[in-house]
């Protein structure tokens, strides 16, 4: 198919709390999306699951609509890109292509005491060398060593190479090629606590710690690639999948941070922070992260610093469905505006614990400060404050491991359209926060991969020109009272700390 003859790309973004598809014209229009809710699962305390086979259906549904609402055609669609919830963990049958069990999703806190195990065992350094992560449950090796462990006769069934692994860009190719290609990206096995980013390849040392057999694992390819073709039958005709990226690495991508020193931050389930560092590896400092920020087919790959925060836009969740002090959440920017300020109440929403640059799975929620005059208004603006302190916790981890300044902060993701927010967001960074014309960028980076390797646009260059920015809130707050304000905020995170030991 020659590049004149198509008039669109397929980005299906499948995320924590919904699957979604995008149809993306060459001048990086919306012709079309489509969303649908996943059901969430918490059958104990700490611990996150979804239901992969409604994923698949609603993810596949949801492409449907999509290419139906746009009136694109299958045959005129150039490529589809996959962007997902990184680390959530499933394993599958080879033969027949069903779930052992329900995925395990990067939220789920289950393997803590695992985990503590592994770094009493002098384990941490070795991840950290190799994979440039942390040994926490976030990652997916103790994950899938649980359900090996759990699940009657899989660790027996995983040596003789009847089961799969797959974090859930890996499951929907699967699905979509009806089982003929196994393969992941280079963002998303950088995921997993299993893969050298340095050597690009699946480390030996850490299957073997984790006893992890080889064979369970898909094939890595680049960020642009050729994945494989859906099922005729999907679509009416077969499109190839040529762009897959983990959600923070194709948000990253979609914001145009490819150069180093551009960052940028996705306020969604969690919050997600991530510093392009270009072609360096930079040393692991301040609780951060070193990951692989994409890789390109052309042999062009880029690092990055990131900081990940579990509970940013669950905050307000909870305010919704666990307090019910809001109807929706979009009703939390008026309620928390009304007030100047939390009056000294200070919420650290560590349900399943601490992510960057804090790392403890043993912290547990806390509201601290609460006096007879606190009001609902407070609580809310106190919970819009701690997504964007967690946020200023990480980009002032990053500028010190990076060794410079960062000079602005790309922001994207629901939560970036609330004008509160980002303007809490810059004054506690000091720093001035961007929010671009579209703030789809996480579908538009996978859409962008796709592109790429389909020839539906010629270059990154190319990319460039279709990033607009809509509003950039600069920041107003003084710097003393922003330091203040930061130690405070410092003093109730440590009164969260290690609550569940």
């Amino acid at each position: 198919m020659h590049v004149t003859d198509v008039d669109a790309v397929l980005a299906l973004d499948q995320g924590t709390t919904s699957s979604r598809a995008m149809v993306v014209d060459r001048a990086g229009n919306i012709l079309a999306l489509a969303q649908k809710e996943v059901t969430q699962y918490y059958p104990q305390p700490g611990w996150v699951e979804h239901d992969a086979q409604e994923i698949w259906a609603s993810q596949y549904a949801c492409a449907q609509e999509a290419l139906r609402t746009s009136g694109i055609a299958p045959a005129r669609v150039a490529a589809i890109g996959i962007t997902n919830q990184r680390e959530t963990t499933l394993l599958w049958d080879r033969q027949t292509g069903r779930p052992l069990s329900h995925a395990i999703v990067w939220q789920d806190r289950r393997t803590a005491a695992q985990c503590d195990e592994l770094r009493a065992a002098g384990l941490n350094d070795v991840v950290a060398k190799r994979t440039g992560l942390l040994l926490d449950p976030y990652f997916s090796a103790t994950k899938i060593a649980w359900l090996l462990d759990s699940i009657d006769g899989a660790r027996t069934r995983a040596d003789r190479g009847e089961l799969a692994f797959g974090t859930i860009d890996a499951w929907l190719i699967w699905n979509l090629t009806g089982g003929t290609a196994h393969v992941t990206d280079l963002t998303n096995a950088s995921r997993t606590m299993l893969y050298d980013i340095e050597r690009r390849q699946w480390c030996e040392e850490l299957l073997t710690a984790f006893r992890i057999p080889r064979s369970v694992l898909p094939v890595v390819l680049p960020c642009t690639a050729e994945f494989g073709l859906t099922r005729s039958e999907l679509f009416g005709a077969p499109i190839r999948i040529c762009g897959v990226a983990g959600d923070q690495h194709a948000a990253l991508f979609g914001q145009g941070a490819v150069e180093a020193g551009l960052a940028k931050s996705t306020y969604g389930t969690g919050c997600f922070v991530m510093l392009n560092t270009g072609s360096r590896i930079v040393p692991q400092a301040g609780g951060l992260i070193r990951t692989i920020g994409f890789a390109l087919g052309d042999g062009t790959v880029r690092y990055a610093l990131e900081g990940s925060i579990f509970n940013a836009g669950a905050a307000i969740q909870w305010l919704r469905d666990g307090l019910q002090i809001i109807g929706q959440a979009g009703e939390v920017e008026p309620l928390a505006g009304s007030v100047p300020d939390s009056e000294g109440v200070y919420f650290v929403p560590a349900f399943t614990g601490l992510g960057a640059p804090y790392w403890d799975p043993h912290a547990r929620g806390t509201i601290v400060g609460i006096t007879r005059g606190t009001g609902r208004a407070h609580i809310a603006r106190a919970a819009l404050e701690a997504v964007a302190y967690q946020a200023a916790d990480v980009v002032n981890a990053m500028e010190d491991a990076y060794g410079a300044p960062v000079c602005e902060l790309r922001v994207d993701g629901g939560g970036s359209q609330n004008a509160l927010l980002m303007q809490l967001q810059a004054d506690l960074l000091g720093l001035p926060v961007v929010r671009p014309g579209e703030i789809e960028t996480t579908a538009l980076g996978a859409a962008y991969l796709a592109g790429l390797q389909s020839g539906f646009w010629r270059d990154v260059g190319a990319l460039e020109s279709l990033r607009q920015e809509d509003v950039r809130f600069e920041p107003a707050m003084p710097a003393a009272q922003r330091r203040a304000r930061m130690e405070r905020w410092h003093d109730a995170v440590d009164r969260s700390r290690n609550w569940t030991r």
